[in-house]
């Protein structure tokens, strides 16, 4: 069988070792489209895999890597053929199941989504999960029914991967977006993105109240803890917040 560069995780004497090698595709796991890898993204999670600072990998050897975008090779999965161009994201890769951080990845058909027309492999990764995750608070924002007549929004993290891109759809979409950050450098940079507003993380930071003033009609929260307290307390009667944080 032959062979193509991964980045491999191992289990070691003491926690684990990363690094470019040659990885056998006879080790793939089970899957019925295997696909050429031809971006993928760098998220907290593949960084605490690769550092081995948390236990995110379940098995070994492990690929790191949560999301492909790609060219199917081969196909057993009725949906999918050699050439078609596809975009994986989740279902444990990097975790439970080798991932995308390699020349080739084999999955379940399932798991893929079709490359949109008009948009490359390599924008579809610029934009990534954490672009995926943010269109998917929005959604579940609207669901819930809010709408910029609802109010001003709070994004938490806004300087992150998530919040950078909520920000930018949320404004798209006519919210008067608040950037809640730690970095007030990046105070251009998330007004650029079309942020009408942009609050020091600390104001969200202290000991939460059951209640407090309402200041936003929803939000979304990257970030957790303390500030997701915070932000639910001061949110208007019939709000919502989407937390992944």
């Amino acid at each position: 069988m032959a062979t193509f560069k991964a980045i491999r995780i191992d289990k070691a004497d003491k926690g684990t070792t990363a690094q470019l090698t040659q990885f056998d595709e006879a080790e793939l796991m089970d899957g019925d489209v295997t696909v050429r890898v031809e971006w993928s993204t760098l998220n907290y999670k593949d960084g605490l895999a690769l550092t081995g600072k948390a236990p995110v990998v379940r098995r070994f050897p492990m690929i790191a890597g949560i999301d492909f975008a790609g060219t199917v090779e081969a196909s057993s999965h009725p949906q999918w053929k050699a050439g078609d161009k596809v975009v994986c994201t989740g279902w444990g890769m990097g975790e439970t199941h080798l991932g995308a951080y390699a020349e080739k990845a084999r999955v379940k058909g399932d798991w893929l989504v079709a490359l949109p027309h008009g948009l490359s492999a390599r924008d579809a990764m610029a934009i990534g999960t954490a672009g995926f995750t943010a269109m998917l608070a929005v959604l579940a924002l609207e669901k819930h029914g809010l709408s910029p007549k609802s109010g001003p929004v709070v994004v938490t993290g806004a300087a992150g991967g998530v919040g950078s891109v909520a920000i930018a759809v949320l404004s798209k979409l006519g919210y008067h977006v608040i950037a809640s950050t730690g970095r007030a450098s990046e105070a251009d940079y998330l007004k650029q993105l079309g942020a009408a507003e942009v609050i020091d993380r600390n104001e969200l930071s202290a000991p939460a109240k059951p209640l407090a003033k309402e200041r936003w009609a929803g939000g979304v929260d990257s970030v957790g803890s303390t500030t997701l307290a915070n932000l639910l307390s001061m949110t208007k009667y019939g709000g919502a917040i989407a937390a992944f944080g």
